[in-house]
């Protein structure tokens, strides 16, 4: 039998709200057995780019990543926001630390092509996650702290959504563990009336996904995590989970079958 893992992914409206991180972390440290930390930042680089004078553009809710965005979502997912979650979680008793897709080759990427005329510059979509290494740091008693970035193999950092890291690694794990994905954010799940924050839908079938989007009961970027875990389940995950930050035990929120 399969040791058990625990993979947390936790947004960045989550990580720029302390208290929320706060309890986050406490309630993470306190999983047992072996674990793994996602990461996201968007508003934080948001943030820092408005600082710096950089203009921050979406296209349908996605960062473009050109040069000089590219050195903040680095500067900010790769060293403010991960190096803060490593220290934080080392006074929690938890040896922790902090990876981008480049630290030992973890999550190799290749930059999203010009696609119905738009180019997201420096964004990174992953080919493949590196279990092995994974699996052999885990293995050392350590609990990975994973930022949004990856790299193409040829020098390049590419910034890469938080949600595919975290359901790529929980792929990449599952022929190692038995795997537990839980995305935390800042909702008790996933909901079927955005107004009203109890309207949380317990149980997410394939079926079930294909008739929300066609009535709008799901949309925006819930679509991209619900593909995530899906594929994830399809990979061999056991258990996908969407709950709020202060709810990972995984009997709450929104279970994806």
């Amino acid at each position: 039998m399969k040791e058990k893992i625990t993979i947390v992914k936790v947004g960045g409206a989550v990580v720029e709200d302390d208290e929320q991180l706060s309890m986050l972390l406490t309630n993470f440290s306190a999983i047992k057995g072996r674990k793994v930390l996602v990461h996201g930042g968007g508003r934080k680089a948001t943030q820092m780019a408005k600082s710096l004078g950089i203009e921050t553009q979406m296209v349908n809710g996605r960062r473009i990543t050109d040069g000089p965005m590219l050195q903040v979502v680095t500067m900010v997912y790769g060293g403010l926001v991960n190096k803060n979650l490593v220290a934080r979680l080392q006074a929690h008793g938890v040896n922790a630390l902090g990876l981008t897709g480049a630290d030992m080759n973890v999550l190799l990427s290749h930059k999203r092509p010009v696609k119905e005329g738009v180019d997201f510059g420096f964004v990174g979509d992953v080919e493949r996650a590196n279990g092995s290494a994974l699996h052999q740091l885990i293995e050392m008693g350590i609990t990975p702290v994973m930022a949004p970035l990856t790299h193409d193999g040829n020098g390049q950092i590419l910034n890469t959504n938080a949600d595919t890291i975290a359901a790529e690694t929980a792929k990449a794990l599952a022929p190692y563990y038995d795997v537990t994905l839980i995305y935390s954010f800042e909702k008790k799940g996933v909901l079927s009336n955005p107004d009203d924050d109890n309207s949380v839908i317990p149980v997410i079938t394939r079926e079930d996904y294909k008739r929300y989007v066609a009535d709008g009961t799901v949309a925006g970027g819930m679509i991209p995590k619900l593909e995530n875990a899906f594929d994830a389940i399809s990979a061999g995950v056991a258990c996908v989970n969407i709950t709020l930050a202060t709810a990972i035990d995984g009997t709450h929120g929104t279970l994806i079958k």
